[in-house]
């Protein structure tokens, strides 16, 4: 069943807890244990005090007083055992949900670009949020109430066959029958509280881009459209959550009814049973006990799963992300290359993403360590897909790529990503201070490093004028900062890295013509001695490349030097031309 195979992994993840989960596990059978006690012995002093008329004073509180010191350490007994069930399974609980959050966001970050490209962002810190409360949730309830519930339905419950069968017989039935009409209700309502969890995820995934893109929204006059969006969801939810609702409503409703039920039962056969003498009045007190302690026990039991019902689909998710498997996975035995020479080889290397059109198609590429290699052509030629290999962002359907001579499938991913620094096209940049944003690319970094990198790229001096200078907080995605100063951060970060694979995607678009200048010195700088890979559209900038590779469909259409593309009078040099054309038509 999906419910019981979906609970038994929720308890599987206490695995590094395990002996905690055992000893909670010993104490939930001794305190299931000494709750049967207490009814048992309740019936005891029933029949004592039906015998007394027959028995002598002494004899009478001798067993009174045995019965009630029993009795007595039972109760503290019981106390005890609640209160180191509580203690532990609340420790337990705590730390295993942080553990797991961040089990989950460190899978998260590891998985590829091919499942962020699919998957919002929103959404993903939903399901972390709330699959880790949901399973706090469940760990804390389980090991603190509902595994004595367990136990007393499984292990104590046919002991009742003993004190009286036919008492037992009937208090059984009953369990079984509540047991099975929440069976039938979980059957019906699980599928539609799925498609309730769906639309919740939509409902995120849907407020965080409206969030992540409030400037559009209210450029564009966009707020009453999306709060219009919002609602239809939001109305959505609720047309399927009501159903839910009121079959758990029932249920409910049945719970509280199956406990009169059962009492009075118990009482009539029990009346029947005590006057053909086959029960006493202090077993048919006792079985009163059980199915008192038991029905009140089943109703947080349907509690509990009723609330499982409406997290399962949540877990589902959660577990989900946590299955994902990267499609770039690293081989047990990979190679952990230290610093790279910086030789880069393309070897007829096509590329196409899962079910779709051919990008690449037998691209060779040779760039010898300090080699500059530009690449240039239309928008979604295949360049910028060519630096994603390269990055082990996706493999090559065929084909292969090596540095210094080795697979890159055949390197641990972090030690390739160490060895290849990115200046990017659009500044990635954290909500933090620009301090932190610099030492992602090299974290020992002294404040000498930092403000030798930040000068080489120009961006000292701006740094230099906020209040509180490297330690200004930048906003998210760098907001606070205008286009040319966050691609300033980012080439600085990459001069701070100092890898011996550069790639400059578009690394200077964002710039005015005064500060590409000074940038361009800078990152002549930082390519010296290092394999360069400069994606470029303005075709200006790659005058000094020791060769370009013209993409046209994902092919290499031509390949040379700037003057020699040019005085081949092919495609390149009608890229030129109209590039030429473009800047001196009047504005």
């Amino acid at each position: 069943m999906r419910f019981l195979r979906l609970y038994l992994r929720v308890l599987q993840l206490l695995g590094p807890d395990r002996w905690i989960a055992y000893g909670l596990g010993f104490a939930a059978l001794a305190l299931a244990g000494l709750q049967f006690l207490e009814p048992v012995l309740f019936g005891r002093v029933i029949d004592l005090l039906s015998r007394s008329e027959r028995m002598t004073s002494s004899s009478l509180w001798t067993e009174a007083l045995s019965l009630l010191v029993l009795w007595a350490a039972v109760g503290l007994s019981a106390i005890g055992a609640n209160v180191a069930v509580a203690l532990l399974s609340d420790r337990m609980a705590h730390r295993n949900r942080l553990t797991i959050m961040a089990r989950y966001f460190e899978h998260v970050l590891s998985l590829p670009v091919s499942f962020h490209g699919d998957t919002q962002s929103g959404r993903l810190m939903k399901v972390m949020l709330v699959g880790a409360d949901n399973l706090f949730g469940l760990w804390l309830s389980f090991f603190r109430e509902h595994l004595t519930t367990f136990i007393a339905a499984i292990v104590l419950l046919p002991l009742t066959l003993v004190m009286n069968w036919r008492l037992g017989l009937l208090l059984i039935a009953l369990v079984v029958l509540f047991a099975l009409v929440s069976a039938w209700v979980i059957q019906k309502t699980e599928e539609a509280q799925g498609r309730v969890e769906t639309l919740q995820s939509r409902l995120a995934g849907n407020a965080q881009d409206a969030l992540s893109n409030v400037v559009v929204v209210q450029s564009f006059s966009r707020l009453t459209s999306e709060a219009r969006l919002f609602g239809d969801i939001v109305r959505e939810v609720l047309h399927h959550q009501f159903p839910v609702l009121n079959w758990w409503a029932v249920v409910s409703v049945l719970t509280r009814a199956a406990s009169t039920i059962t009492v009075i039962a118990i009482f009539v056969l029990g009346t029947v049973l005590h006057v053909q003498g086959q029960a006493t009045v202090g077993e048919i007190v006792s079985f009163m006990g059980f199915a008192t302690l038991l029905i009140g026990r089943l109703e947080g039991a349907v509690g509990f799963v009723s609330r499982m019902v409406f997290q399962m689909p949540s877990l589902e998710e959660f577990f989900a992300v946590l299955d994902a498997r990267s499609s770039v996975p690293e081989k047990p035995d990979a190679l952990n290359l230290q610093r790279a020479e910086g030789a880069v080889k393309f070897e007829n290397v096509g590329f196409a993403y899962p079910g779709g059109p051919p990008i690449l198609r037998e691209v060779d590429m040779d760039a010898p360590p300090g080699r500059t290699i530009a690449l240039v052509g239309q928008t979604g030629a295949g360049k910028s897909t060519a630096m994603a290999l390269l990055q082990r962002l996706w493999d090559p359907s065929e084909g292969r790529i090596t540095l210094d001579g080795h697979d890159l499938r055949d390197l641990t991913l972090d030690s390739l990503r160490r060895n290849v620094g990115v200046v990017f096209q659009e500044s990635l940049l954290f909500n933090r201070t620009i301090r932190a944003n610099l030492l992602i690319g090299r974290p020992d970094a002294t404040q000498e490093d930092l403000e030798r990198c930040c000068r080489m790229a120009e961006a000292h001096d701006f740094i230099a004028a906020k209040p509180q200078g490297y330690d200004t907080l930048i906003g998210e995605r760098g907001t606070s900062l205008s286009g040319g100063q966050r691609q300033r951060l980012a080439i600085a970060r990459a001069l701070l890295k100092d890898p011996p694979v550069l790639i400059l995607d578009e690394a200077t678009s964002a710039l005015d013509a005064a500060t590409e200048a000074r940038v361009q010195r800078a990152l002549r700088a930082l390519m010296a001695g290092r394999t360069t890979f400069v994606i470029a559209h303005r075709l200006s900038t790659v005058r000094d490349a020791d060769e370009i590779l013209v993409f046209e469909q994902g092919h290499v259409m031509e390949r040379g030097s700037f003057a020699e593309l040019v005085a081949l009078d092919g495609r390149f040099a009608e890229l030129v031309r109209t590039q030429l054309t473009g800047e001196s038509a009047p504005a």
